[in-house]
C-alpha cells in the first residue's frame, strides 16, 4: 500500500463527528501542518483526544477556536483563551483527565485491556459517576480504555515503510496514541530509504502507520 499521501488527502479521510487523538505537547509533536488544513476545512462536531488545548493559533488548538470540536477530552486547557471561554459558555464539552490516566487509558486502548486501575481521583469530583474496585483493601477507580477512529501523530523521521522516530519530548503520547486508534496518519518532517533507522531506534513501527505526509 502506498503510505506517502498529500496533507489535502490526509484530511479528506477526516469527517463530520469523528473521535480524532492528536498526539503533541502544546503542539510540540503534532502534525500541525495537517491540523492547520484541517481548521480551514468544512469539518466539524469533532471530538479531540489530546493532552491539552495547545494555543489558539496553533495545534488542535486552531481547531477549538474555529468552534470545530463539540467535545474535547485532555488534562489542561489554561493556555487556550478560546477553550475557556467555550467550556464556561457551555459550546464545547469538556472532559478532564488527570494526565498520567489519561495515557493509560489510551494506552489500554492500543493493549486490548479493559480499563486501568487508579487511585488518581479517589475523594474528588474525578470518581462521579465511575466504579471503585478494592484491591487487598485499597480503592482504585476504573478507567476505561480511551479509542479513536484516526491518530494525527508528528514524527520526525520515517521510512519508506512508516517506521518513526520522534525527537526528544516531542515522542510524549505519540507512541501509544498509534496503537489505539482505527486509522493512523503521520506526518513527518524527513522520510528515508527503509533500512536507514536501525531497528532498535524505532519509536512507533509500520505496522502501526496507515499513511504518512512529509511535513
Amino acid at each position: 500500500m502506498k503510505k506517502l499521501i498529500s496533507v489535502e488527502e490526509a484530511v479528506a479521510k477526516i469527517k463530520d463527528g469523528m473521535t480524532i487523538m492528536v498526539g503533541g505537547f502544546l503542539s510540540a509533536g503534532s502534525a500541525n501542518k495537517i491540523l492547520a488544513d484541517l481548521d480551514k476545512s468544512n469539518v466539524k462536531d469533532l471530538t479531540i483526544i489530546c493532552n491539552d488545548a495547545a494555543y489558539v493559533d496553533k495545534g488542535d488548538g486552531m481547531l477549538i477556536s474555529a468552534k470545530k470540536v463539540k467535545k474535547l477530552i485532555a488534562s489542561h486547557i489554561g493556555t487556550n483563551p478560546s477553550a475557556i471561554e467555550q467550556f464556561h459558555n457551555k459550546e464545547m464539552e469538556i472532559q478532564f483527565v488527570p494526565q498520567g490516566t489519561l495515557a493509560e487509558c489510551i494506552r489500554a486502548a492500543g493493549a486490548g485491556l479493559g480499563g486501568v486501575l487508579t487511585p488518581t481521583g479517589i475523594g474528588t469530583i474525578m470518581e462521579e459517576g465511575k466504579e471503585k474496585i478494592t484491591v487487598d483493601g485499597k480503592e482504585y477507580l476504573l478507567e476505561k480504555p480511551i479509542h479513536a477512529d484516526v491518530a494525527l501523530l508528528g514524527a520526525n523521521i520515517a521510512d519508506e515503510n512508516g517506521n518513526l522516530i520522534y525527537k526528544g519530548t516531542t515522542q510524549n503520547f505519540n507512541p501509544m496514541m498509534a496503537t489505539a486508534a482505527d486509522l493512523v496518519i503521520a506526518e513527518v518532517q524527513k522520510i528515508v530509504k527503509t533500512g536507514e533507522i536501525p531497528m532498535e531506534q524505532v519509536h512507533t513501527p509500520a505496522l502501526f502507520v496507515d499513511y504518512m505526509v512529509q511535513a
